[in-house]
């Protein structure tokens, strides 16, 4: 990589960066090639240069956030062996995101999705990256029990993403019932956990149970 090459690598991460950091701390509608330049510490044209727009640079940011989060926890992910592990997993990660500003940044974003074109699809880029991880733990977690033949994965996979965006979201107007939200899901992965730990033979009754359910 050359030095001029490696400069506009850096410029461009900065960019993004001070990007992300303008939607936390001061919100979609005071972002602009100023405020992101001023945050990134550099001339307010490489917005222009390096991305071409504003909500351009937005977009890459989104995505460029979302995949450095989703980076930092995969692991974390596939070491889950359980329903109630992920739910707690999840919990977990809206805790350290809250504290770092994300869950802000993710409510931002939704916010600008509104009126920024590019962010929408961005958004959803961003989202489908945890909805991945969350769906390779249901197929692995799921085959272990009564329903992973009867469960839609990837659909329960954005249910489950969806629940955690909704909460986050809900927690600005109501902690205390976005707390009583993610004790329900606690609660419900627990009791899917109970089954779980049935013996074979009650394991056979509830799939026989679930396929004369499905044909009705």
């Amino acid at each position: 990589m050359s030095p001029e090459t490696a400069k506009s690598q850096e410029t461009k991460t900065k960019l993004l960066e001070g990007a992300l950091r303008t939607l936390t701390e001061q919100g979609i509608a005071k972002v602009s090639a100023r405020t992101i330049a001023a945050a990134a510490g550099v001339n307010q044209a490489l917005v222009f240069y390096h991305f071409g727009s504003v909500d351009e640079l937005l977009a890459a940011a989104c995505r460029y956030g979302a995949e450095r989060t989703v980076a930092r926890y995969r692991a974390r992910f596939a070491a889950v062996t359980s329903l109630s592990e992920l739910l707690t997993v999840g919990r977990e990660i809206h805790e350290q995101e809250r504290a770092g500003g994300h869950v802000a940044l993710l409510g931002q974003l939704l916010a600008g999705a509104q009126t920024h074109e590019s962010l929408g699809p961005a958004t959803a880029a961003g989202l489908e990256l945890w909805i991945v991880e969350i769906e390779q733990v249901l197929v692995r977690v799921l085959a272990q029990t009564p329903f992973g033949e009867f469960v839609d994965a990837p659909g329960l996979a954005r249910a489950v993403a969806g629940s955690f965006v909704g909460i986050e979201l809900y927690e600005g107007v109501d902690a205390v019932g976005a707390t009583a939200a993610l004790d329900a899901l606690e609660q419900l992965g627990s009791l899917v956990g109970a089954l779980e730990e049935l013996g074979p033979v009650a394991q056979r009754a509830v799939r026989h149970r679930l396929r004369r359910s499905g044909r009705r």
